[in-house]
């Protein structure tokens, strides 16, 4: 029986094993493979019930994960990373925006 640390850090690794793979393979058809492959692998070590053959497979899928990891990893637009993320950042608190152009001088 795993215990509730390695059932959560097994989901991690899933989880994480399919959000990087994303990285590897854009395509979808491709990705869809790919996934399958790692469930296949995760289904494969379901049925362990000693803790210890539990943590040397977490850790074995764990080295696995750390030995493909992209170089550069994909990054969604929006969040901090992305290409989009603050675009348009706010002005700096000591820049002043004059809507009276020509009199800023108060003339």
């Amino acid at each position: 029986m795993a215990t509730p640390a390695q059932r959560l850090r097994a989901i991690h690794l899933y989880r994480n094993s399919l959000k990087h793979m994303l990285s590897w393979a854009i395509r979808r058809e491709v990705f869809y493979v790919e996934a399958e492959k790692i469930r296949a692998e995760f289904d494969a070590n379901a049925g362990l019930d000693d803790p210890r053959q539990i943590e040397r497979a977490l850790v074995r899928g764990e080295t696995k994960y750390g030995e493909y990891t992209h170089p550069d990893p994909y990054i969604v637009p929006y969040r901090p990373g992305g290409s989009m993320y603050a675009r348009n950042p706010p002005f700096p608190q000591d820049i002043h925006i004059h809507l009276d152009f020509g009199r800023e001088g108060g003339h």
